[in-house]
């Protein structure tokens, strides 16, 4: 009786541990399936819209990507809070308040980029764009140069902004 009762304790405990195997192989998928990258070259920075994109008293501030490790670690589930491998930030007019984005999805080459994202202060942001690598060489050769390296259309809450094109900054 004692053994049955022993053994049918392990039963549920190995079915219990198999049970939530299962359900942590999903997640992975679906995370996958959310934030991809395929990035042979480096294209971390900062891009600076060259336009005001303005909603409310809300302005795009900058787009960030990081380094390929960075976008490695976030698809691999390794995230620290606040940052992520592609984020966007708005600034309030008073100059005194911004807001970050960390992406819901993204899909980043080295010619394209797409990102999506949910603020409580601007509501469901996307940014769907081309990343012109030679342009993008020449900004990094002269640390900045101030012609377009991304260029898109970005959606902010209900409005649609066309043509919204970034420079590159290497940052601090």
């Amino acid at each position: 009786m004692k053994r049955g009762l022993i053994a049918a304790v392990l039963l549920a405990g190995v079915v219990g541990l198999a049970a939530c195997d299962r359900g942590a192989t999903p997640d992975k998928t679906a995370q996958a399936a959310a934030f991809k990258h395929d990035l042979p070259e480096d294209v971390s920075g900062y891009y600076i819209p060259t336009t005001a994109v303005q909603v409310g008293d809300w302005r795009l501030h900058h787009l960030f990507m990081g380094q390929v490790p960075d976008f490695m670690s976030w698809r691999d589930g390794q995230r620290t809070t606040g940052f992520a491998p592609i984020m966007m930030e708005f600034e309030a007019g008073d100059k005194a308040r911004r807001t970050r984005l960390i992406p819901t999805a993204y899909d980043v080459t080295e010619d394209r980029v797409r990102f999506q994202a949910t603020s409580g202060e601007l509501g469901a942001v996307s940014f769907e764009g081309r990343l012109d690598q030679d342009a993008l060489a020449k900004a990094r050769r002269n640390l900045g140069d101030q012609g377009v390296v991304l260029k898109g259309t970005m959606k902010v809450g209900g409005r649609t902004f066309d043509g919204v094109s970034m420079r590159w900054w290497a940052g601090d």
